[in-house]
């Protein structure tokens, strides 16, 4: 098989040739395929606004084990995975362009754009739960990370917070910081500039990093000599600064050499977000619960003896607070009714209602889906640039020759990762929905924590079975599968949706034990018939439709 991306053996950018493709990614692909269906089956018969809450309660015996399995070894882990070689998928089409000489803008923006289609198609018509459209949006920003420049950037980010100002439009905002921060981190990854302080050269990116933290150490002492400041604000101040001051440092440490700042930049977003999430989840796990809400007209009452002036001002301070804390808990009532309601609906028109009904109900929720994924964005920027590390270093053209990388992978990362996990799961499996001190939060960072060493872990493994000398390199027969991972992707949403829905068969609510049976037996018959199709076949059908259209050609379909 020829895996060498220097020579430009391609005469014109154009869909890869079955003998030039890197199988270690197709296996791995085929590998992520089984672990993705795992994790999606399950919102196939629950409602998707619990996607975020961990294992449904209720659960007994074996479909509690069944749930549990998936929950700390597979929901997380696959997901990366799949992010990571669509990272991949980006450097091996950005190197072949380069060592060809031939455009790639124009190409990758038409390859996004058919997969933003298929993404907005699959989510509306068959599942909620799609990653498609994400995965659209998140190479977008990657775009942007890569060849943006500042001023353009600037405009939108305005534009953006002005049209947020409009009713009913403020969650631009969030697209605007997302749009924002993806510009900030480009410094990093391509800014040569240079600022002495103290008689050192920084990077510009570390020295906006350090004033941050400077400006923020200074608020949060402010903020711990004024009175009445939330106690929140404070806290997150008093966190955040340090933080900031030590990815200064590092930043500034570790920005050379420039090959290594996409591994560096991507494992630091990953790794940084998530550890947010955790400190935030053990913040309210261990913060000492709220006093209930009094009725503020019992604060008119006569004073005690303290002084008159004192007693007006501590009356006043104590009536502000337990107003607050009454808005506080509506709020919390009115999210909680919200989220209750939401579930109702999405459970009564998936297991009995129409299909119009459920088309209507996505296209309804698919705006709240573009601005969410604008923040998942962050996210899935790390692992693409993760993703397109290993490729432009070479690793993954000559696994053999990294066999060293991918044991340490298998042997440290895999069990790190479920680690992480399975000590979140000691703290709590599920989120009880109105409830900030169940320790669920915490516990699911730590899962995320974990989730990227897992990935990589499950990586090294399958590339040591693809290269072992025993039986254990037949893993390559799911090559054909992830040779048609869009196609394998979206048949099975269609089975899905027609067998689980009430427009369907009407099986909504399988066991969870039985779910895994059903991914077994479907995943069975669609690695069998990748094998059958790509013996007469040079792509899937909808990998071949995408190509087309990235292309603006006609790939041969029949072999």
């Amino acid at each position: 098989m020829n895996t060498d991306l220097t020579t430009p053996s391609i005469p014109v950018l154009a869909p890869l040739a079955p003998d030039q493709r890197i199988e270690a990614l197709d296996v791995v692909r085929g590998f992520a395929l089984l672990g993705i269906f795992l994790m999606n089956i399950e919102f196939f018969n629950r409602e998707t606004v619990g996607i975020m809450e961990g294992m449904p309660l209720g659960l007994t015996g074996i479909d509690w084990w069944a749930s549990w399995f998936v929950a700390y070894f597979v929901q997380g882990k696959f997901w990366t995975i799949f992010s990571l070689l669509f990272g991949m998928g980006f450097a091996v089409m950005l190197t072949r362009a380069e060592r060809t000489g031939r455009e790639f803008l124009a190409p990758y923006l038409r390859r996004l754009t058919g997969l933003a289609v298929f993404g907005a198609l699959h989510y509306i018509f068959l599942w909620s739960g799609d990653i498609l459209f994400s995965y659209a949006i998140g190479a977008g920003g990657l775009l942007i990370l890569l060849y943006g420049t500042w001023k353009p950037i600037l405009l939108a980010v305005l534009v953006l917070i002005g049209i947020g100002l409009i009713p009913d439009l403020n969650p631009l905002f969030a697209i605007a910081g997302s749009l924002g921060f993806v510009a900030f981190i480009s410094l990093y990854l391509r800014a040569e500039r240079q600022t002495r302080v103290f008689g050192h050269a920084i990077p510009l990116f570390s020295v906006i990093l350090l004033l941050l933290g400077v400006v923020g150490v200074i608020t949060a002492d402010v903020l711990w000599v004024l009175p009445d400041t939330p106690k929140e604000v404070r806290i997150s101040f008093t966190v955040m600064s340090p933080l900031v001051l030590l990815l200064a440092a590092l930043s500034a440490r570790f920005h050379q050499p420039a090959a290594l700042r996409e591994l560096r930049l991507g494992a630091t977003i990953y790794t940084f977000s998530f550890l947010m999430m955790t400190l935030g989840g053990a913040a309210q796990y261990w913060k000492p619960p709220e006093p209930a809400p009094t009725n503020p007209s019992a604060l008119t009452a006569p004073a005690s003896r303290a002084k008159p002036g004192v007693a007006a001002i501590d009356k006043s301070s104590e009536k502000a607070a337990t107003q607050k804390a009454i808005e506080k808990q509506a709020e919390r009532d009115r999210q909680l009714a919200k989220r209750e309601e939401q579930a109702r609906s999405e459970v009564r028109i998936l297991s009995s209602g129409s299909y119009r009904e459920a088309v209507e109900m996505r296209a309804r929720r698919f705006p709240e889906k573009i601005v969410g994924d604008a923040g998942f964005a962050t996210v899935l920027i790390a692992m693409f640039l993760l993703g397109s590390w290993f490729v432009r270093s070479g690793v993954m053209q000559d696994t053999r020759a990294h066999l060293a990388l991918f044991r340490q992978l298998a042997i440290y990362a895999l069990p790190l990762g479920i680690g992480l996990g399975l000590l979140g799961s000691l703290i709590a499996v599920t989120h009880i929905p109105g409830d900030e001190r169940d320790g669920f939060l915490m516990a699911r960072g730590l899962a995320m924590l974990g989730n990227l060493p897992a990935c990589l872990g499950y990586v090294g493994l399958v590339v040591l079975m693809l290269n072992s000398q025993s039986r254990l390199n037949r893993i390559s027969m799911l090559a054909p599968l992830g040779r048609m991972a869009l196609t394998t992707y979206l048949t099975q949403s269609v089975l899905c949706s027609l067998y689980f829905y009430g427009y369907g068969l009407g099986h909504w609510g399988m066991d969870r034990s039985w779910q895994l049976v059903f991914v077994a037996l479907v995943l069975t018959l669609q690695l069998a018939f990748s094998h059958w199709w790509l013996a007469r076949y040079r792509f899937g059908p909808v990998e071949w439709l995408w190509r087309a259209f990235t292309y603006r050609q006609s790939p041969a379909m029949r072999r």
